[in-house]
């Protein structure tokens, strides 16, 4: 690592942010004991801040060999510091350039991984681009957007390893989707932008589950707020929770500020762009490239952290209690496949329910709410099927 990243003061100050995030981390921490990751190489390519940090070193402590690329962007030097100086190899800066953090994901590949948990499926489509799954058993992938080319790889009978959709775990969209990303990609836009969104009309495009929750977060500081779909079942599904559901187009005529959480590119054109008024914000809730399309943006109109994902670019990324789901979730995907990856197709599979349902029931311990257990005849009454 360059001198910067062993800078005492850096490192110093990535230990204390790590450990701050570690306190309300309680459901990773109860599954930590629980792995076993004994001679293992895990590479990390998630968003590099004081939330994952916990996940490198629970895997570190697990046994594993742990290495960590992210592109520049969401790179906290920090972070990558206190790493370092933990024994965890990390291989990004936060002034690196797109070809550096390229070499930065081949490098990472060439070190010969057993298991890979991505975000945006960047990294295994990058291994089998340039034929460098080696002995990689497979992968876990974190994303919506990460999931749909997968599916497609899939699909051609092009993916050559098993692929764990740990987006499609309940414990990860139904918490990190809508309340995570919902609540801090709105506060991150509030906060770089110091717009007062009561009374201010928002335009989400897109109502999946990242969509609904930017919507609950943004009608909840006093937003109009304005939904936009291609998918009839979730422009209904809008309709009836309250929201004016409206084309893109007209939509961006009366927009102070407009979130694309689609994860689809080319979602905000430059046609919707030039609709706006002077004055509107754009920011992306979603994550992929070009989902505000490139090129020249209208004199008052502003694209938040340059069209990349307004939480993770620009801000300290989503709530650590909801962090704490997905990251449980990511830490026993890596270990169900050493365990289990070998015997497993090349395909994209669903975590095992037990384990889903396992991170649920810890952050419900930790919680101190308690389930109530059906009743014999309760249990007879569903064993008949009625």
């Amino acid at each position: 690592m360059l001198a910067d990243i062993r800078d005492a003061s850096l490192r110093t100050r990535g230990l204390e942010r790590i450990a701050w995030a570690r306190r309300s981390m309680p459901v990773l921490n109860a599954i930590a004991g629980e792995l076993d990751l004994t001679g293992r190489t895990v590479g990390l390519v998630l968003v590099l801040e004081p939330k994952t940090a916990n996940l490198a070193l629970t895997l570190r402590d697990a046994g594993a060999d742990v290495i960590v690329t992210c592109p520049a962007s969401e790179t906290a030097d920090d972070v990558a510091a206190a790493l370092v100086s933990e024994g965890v190899a990390v291989l990004a800066r936060s002034d690196a350039s797109p070809e550096r953090d390229r070499e930065s994901a081949l490098r990472m590949l060439r070190e010969g991984l057993d298991v890979l948990a991505d975000d945006g499926s960047r990294v295994v489509r990058l291994a089998h681009a340039e034929n460098l799954l080696g002995g990689l058993i497979g992968a876990a992938e974190e994303t919506t957007s990460g999931l749909r080319p997968l599916r497609v790889m899939a699909d051609r009978g092009e993916l050559r390893i098993p692929v764990l959709a740990v987006n499609d775990a309940r414990s990860k969209y139904l918490f990190d989707n809508v309340h995570g990303t919902g609540q801090s990609c709105v506060m991150a836009a509030l906060d770089l932008t110091g717009l007062q969104l009561a009374g201010a009309v928002c335009v989400v495009a897109g109502y999946g589950y990242v969509g609904q929750g930017v919507a609950r977060y943004a009608r909840a500081l006093g937003a109009r707020v304005v939904v936009t779909e291609v998918e009839p079942f979730a422009a209904l599904r809008a309709h009836h929770e309250g929201y004016e559901v409206r084309p893109l187009l007209d939509a961006c005529l009366d927009a102070d500020l407009v979130f694309s959480a689609t994860g689809v590119a080319h979602t905000v054109t430059r046609e919707h762009l030039r609709a706006m008024r002077p004055g509107a914000v754009v920011a992306v809730a979603g994550g992929v490239p070009d989902e505000v399309e490139a090129g020249d943006v209208p004199a008052g109109v502003t694209v938040l952290a340059e069209g990349e994902c307004v939480n993770c670019a620009a801000a300290e990324g989503n709530p650590i209690e909801i962090m704490d789901l997905s990251l449980a979730v990511q830490a026993l995907a890596v270990d169900h496949l050493v365990r289990q990856g070998s015997t497993m197709a090349p395909a994209v599979h669903l975590l095992p329910e037990e384990l889903d349902e396992r991170v649920a029931r810890l952050k419900l311990r930790a919680l101190g709410i308690g389930l109530d257990t059906p009743s014999a005849r309760q249990r007879e009454f569903l064993g008949r099927g009625l």
